[in-house]
């Protein structure tokens, strides 16, 4: 099965929003890097096999072509907009084999795309991921796979454990068809019992 990879944390300021978790969850996600040309830079914090991204506008950076990811444009305060997946190699899976899995069950999430950053210590990372499309209000996962980089899992600050992912959208039906080809739980509600977007606890 798909194994969660991390969670994207909208957020408009990053230093802000990193004093914020401090005070909140008494842990200090520390800063991760800069997507050179997306206009963006995050800060990690982990859960052990996974992790959380806090992704915010760089203002260190000349303004993107585009859109910046994940919506941060438009955003004034932090929101929880989707989440990201990767293969499970021990399950004979692999980037394609979900991006397959995907197609077959209505969604397309396009093609693979490589991307890269350095670390503050100057570390260059290198994974391959699908572009972020927010589709069913962020309740379908990007596809990520790290190749031979170790997952910032491993290096960030940790202490937290994610207890639950759960949703809202006005598709829960195709929604769901999609998390359960790629065998993760069908956590998708309708609107009439959920507001739209992506909750989580953590702690």
């Amino acid at each position: 099965m798909a194994v969660i990879d991390h969670l994207v944390l909208a957020v408009p300021d990053l230093d802000s929003a990193i004093d914020q978790f401090e005070r909140d969850h008494r842990v200090r996600p520390a800063a991760g890097g800069r997507h050179e040309g997306l206009g963006t830079h995050n800060a990690l914090v982990s859960f052990g096999s996974s992790y959380l991204e806090l992704i915010a506008p760089d203002p260190s950076q000349p303004e993107p072509d585009g859109p910046r990811p994940f919506g941060v444009d438009e955003i004034d305060g932090p929101r929880l907009v989707t989440f990201a997946v990767r293969p499970d190699p021990a399950a004979g899976e692999s980037l394609d084999s979900l991006i397959d899995a995907s197609r077959d069950a209505g969604h397309d999430p396009g093609g693979a795309v490589p991307m890269s950053r350095r670390t503050p210590q100057g570390k260059l990372l290198r994974w391959r991921l699908t572009v972020p499309t927010m589709a069913h209000d962020g309740l379908v996962p990007v596809l990520i796979d790290w190749g031979d980089t170790p997952n910032p899992a491993s290096s960030a600050p940790g202490g937290l454990s994610l207890r639950m992912l759960s949703g809202g959208t006005a598709a829960p039906e195709s929604t769901n068809a999609t998390l359960r080809a790629l065998a993760l739980p069908e956590f998708a509600e309708p609107l009439e019992s959920r507001s739209p977007g992506l909750r989580a606890e953590y702690h």
